[in-house]
């Protein structure tokens, strides 16, 4: 797996100040995208015990509020292989912080069922040790500067270990978003 970026004090991508890995390679190429770069799966570097092991020295930090993946697309089979044992390695050094991931895939259409577009036999590793889903693509003709951690409306703020556990989409509170006026 290659990796475009790895921001240590990303105020963005989750609640918090967290520990963000732009992972390399996306088949969804959704247009107005803020990442073409990351499209290309061999894009930035290899990703290796080296940045592994300079991420988890970043999330120590008590203000660290935990771990985002985002990409690219973390959810290509390529990159599941990878991101399953480190994120596995993440929450058991560090169970009291967070872990997000964002896809463009679809929670309960493309990732959990067994035939699903980008189920393997890591997907439930990886969704078992995360802790907040920001799922589907982004549509530019969706987008609402207004939302919180997404960037269209169609994207959900999933609770993943409430949703494995209900057996359906859990939406995190975040979802809610509230039109508001700039007086001029």
């Amino acid at each position: 797996m290659y990796y475009g970026k790895i921001n240590k004090a990303d105020i963005a991508n989750g609640e918090g100040v967290r520990v963000s890995l732009f992972v390399s390679g996306c088949r969804n190429h959704c247009k107005g995208c803020f990442n073409e770069a990351t499209w290309n799966f061999k894009y930035g570097d290899p990703f290796t015990i080296k940045e592994e092991n300079d991420i988890i020295d970043a999330l120590k930090p008590a203000y660290i509020q935990g771990l985002t993946i985002l990409g690219g697309e973390p959810f290509e089979p390529e990159n599941q292989e990878v991101l399953a044992p480190f994120v596995k390695k993440v929450r058991e050094l560090y169970p009291d912080k967070t872990i997000w991931m964002y896809s463009g895939y679809v929670f309960d259409k493309e990732m959990l069922p067994d035939d699903g577009k980008v189920h393997t036999k890591y997907t439930l590793d990886i969704l078992k040790n995360i802790d907040v889903l920001v799922d589907g693509r982004f549509n530019c003709e969706l987008m609402n500067l207004a939302l919180k951690f997404r960037g269209s409306s169609n994207q959900r703020i999933i609770l993943v270990p409430e949703s494995l556990k209900a057996n359906k989409v859990i939406l995190s509170k975040l979802n809610e978003y509230k039109n508001f006026k700039v007086d001029e």
